[in-house]
């Protein structure tokens, strides 16, 4: 039969839990930044018929005002 030492035991055990937490840690950072990058990458636009500033999901090229609802293109830099 296979016998393991309490100590060789308590190794495999803290080295496994150590990695679950690592591995967690890495698959929760990389979901974050995703959803932190999509949520800061906006288009800026302005309406030429109230003088407003806003800001839409950025890939859109053109967007309605939300005060007047006039359809406005990206301000490009």
């Amino acid at each position: 039969m296979f016998t393991v030492s309490l100590s060789v035991g308590a190794l495999i055990y803290t080295f496994s839990a150590a990695a679950l937490i690592l591995g967690l840690w890495f698959f929760y950072d990389l979901r974050d930044r995703g959803m932190y990058d999509r949520e800061r990458r906006k288009a800026i636009f302005h309406c030429i018929r109230c003088d407003k500033l806003y800001a839409a999901k950025a890939g859109t090229e053109t967007c309605p005002c939300p005060d007047c609802g006039f359809r406005n293109s990206r301000l490009k830099f």
